[in-house]
């Protein structure tokens, strides 16, 4: 496996302009800065969309709730779809039973809204995505809702962070803005997602100038190859697409010096594998992976978590070279920060910002999207290299210029990490193997709530001997490279 064989995983475009987000508040106020230029189009993707979520919420502005700036924008013209996921109801009522006030608040406006059940049984619509006159494009892992809100500096007791009158974990998201070509590949995806859940055709528009570009906004990227990788689960003859794994296999396979991943979740047995192939090499890469101390859901709690278990002491057993590190980030005061974030940077190659997780669902049985951008230039490759140095210093809680000091001291970013948390950079803690119960041992052998298609989803012994010829097939490809 190589770089040249990402060609066949997603649809390959160029964005002429490209930028990364982290975290909410930075991501929403370029949300509404491109939305405000917007003169045909607004249409979302989501797998929870919450009408109340204020894009500044220590503003009081008319409008400042995203369900009535959408229903203003529609009054003025524009043509305003959301797409989002029908959640089942114990699910909604996590998230403030938002399918039930999305159709209370876009009732009788000019929204069109559809909540969307075109996907097999037990599986959701998972994609995050804002696409603004098939110009400019958001595609990432966070959700619209007012307990997603947070800042990089992730404050303990920050005022604004409340909902309901009441406190929420800080929160970690990432999110990508492309324009060009590759929004409008992304429109393609709308359109589709649209036709799919409802049957309506939507015409594609006639190309325009990328107005919506946030005013003042610089990028990150410039002419670079952005590429959209999918999951779908095969569904009443719709086949399965499964791009977005096969990228994360390639990209695994291709990676000669680091391998950076925030995720939600890593439970997936296949990546774990493909990961423990190259830490078991001489010379292969390091691998480092963020994630939250624990779900904030107690259902992922006993299901997720408990599987990651299991992720983790594969590859420890497979670091016999002291290249693998897992970590949990928290704030100044220890408390615990949640990582919602779906990013992959491999080298200083591509960056990956996306909806997919590191679990079984995300390989081939939820809706998902991802953008990777290839670097082909110096100075792209020089930002994916500034960003991931960038996120290091976010999580220890330091400047990005002490951790390139202590890369050049150790020759590793995984090295520099733990030479910056012993001198009392401490923001990461060390994520290390744990003994399981008999049920949790269960739960993480059978990967319950965590199937790999529609055909096992409901079969436990069928998902376990499905991922135990997955595993044996990675390790023969991994081990004949």
């Amino acid at each position: 496996m190589s770089l040249t064989e990402l060609a066949h995983t997603g649809r390959l475009e160029t964005a002429a302009r490209a930028a990364v987000f982290v975290d909410m508040a930075d991501y929403l106020t370029a949300a509404k800065a491109a939305m405000d230029r917007a003169r045909r189009s607004i249409h979302l993707l989501n797998w929870a969309f919450e009408p109340d979520t204020r894009f500044d919420p220590a503003s009081q502005a008319p409008q400042g709730e995203i369900g009535e700036y959408l229903k203003a924008r529609a009054d003025a013209g524009l043509d305003v779809r959301l797409l989002c996921w029908k959640a089942p109801l114990m699910v909604a009522a996590g998230q403030h039973f938002f399918t039930w006030r999305d159709r209370q608040v876009f009732r009788d406006s000019a929204v069109k809204l559809l909540l969307d059940n075109g996907h097999p049984f037990g599986a959701c619509h998972h994609q995050k995505i804002i696409v603004i006159d098939d110009c400019v494009a958001f595609c990432g892992g966070a959700d619209v809702g007012p307990d997603r809100w947070d800042t990089a500096a992730h404050l303990d007791d920050d005022p604004r962070r409340m909902h309901s009158g009441k406190p929420y974990e800080s929160r970690h998201e990432m999110m990508a803005l492309v324009d060009g070509p590759a929004a409008s590949a992304l429109g393609d995806l709308f359109r589709e997602r649209w036709l799919r859940a409802c049957g309506e055709v939507l015409p594609r528009p006639a190309p325009t100038p990328p107005e919506a570009w946030p005013d003042g906004l610089e990028a990150d990227f410039t002419q670079v190859g952005a590429r959209i990788s999918r999951t779908v689960g095969a569904w009443r003859g719709h086949p399965e697409v499964r791009e977005a794994f096969a990228l994360t296999l390639a990209s695994f396979a291709a990676a000669r010096r680091t391998i950076y991943l925030e995720n939600q979740y890593f439970t997936s047995p296949v990546a774990a594998e493909a990961l423990a192939a190259r830490l078991a090499e001489p010379d292969g890469p390091e691998v480092i992976m963020v994630t939250s101390q624990h779900s904030p859901s107690w259902f992922d709690r006993m299901t997720m978590d408990r599987t990651r278990i299991d992720f983790i002491k594969r590859l420890l057993a497979a670091d016999r070279y002291g290249r693998f590190h897992a970590y949990s980030p928290v704030t100044a005061l220890g408390r615990s920060i949640i990582v919602h974030a779906k990013l992959a940077i491999v080298d200083d190659d591509f960056l990956r910002v996306g909806s997919a997780n590191l679990n079984n669902r995300s390989t081939g049985f939820d809706t998902e999207c991802d953008l990777t951008f290839h670097a082909n230039s110096e100075a792209n490759r020089a930002f994916i290299e500034r960003l991931r140095t960038h996120l290091a210093a976010h999580w220890l809680g330091c400047v990005s210029s002490e951790v390139e000091a202590a890369i050049a001291a150790t020759g590793r970013l995984g090295a520099a990490i733990e030479a910056l948390r012993a001198v009392g950079h401490t923001r990461m803690r060390s994520l290390g193997p744990r003994r399981l119960s008999p049920i949790a041992t269960f739960v993480a052998a059978f990967h319950l709530g965590d199937p790999v298609g529609p055909e096992d989803s409901f079969h436990l012994v069928r998902r376990r001997r499905r991922l135990a010829a997955e595993v044996e097939a990675v390790a023969r490809a991994f081990s004949s490279r």
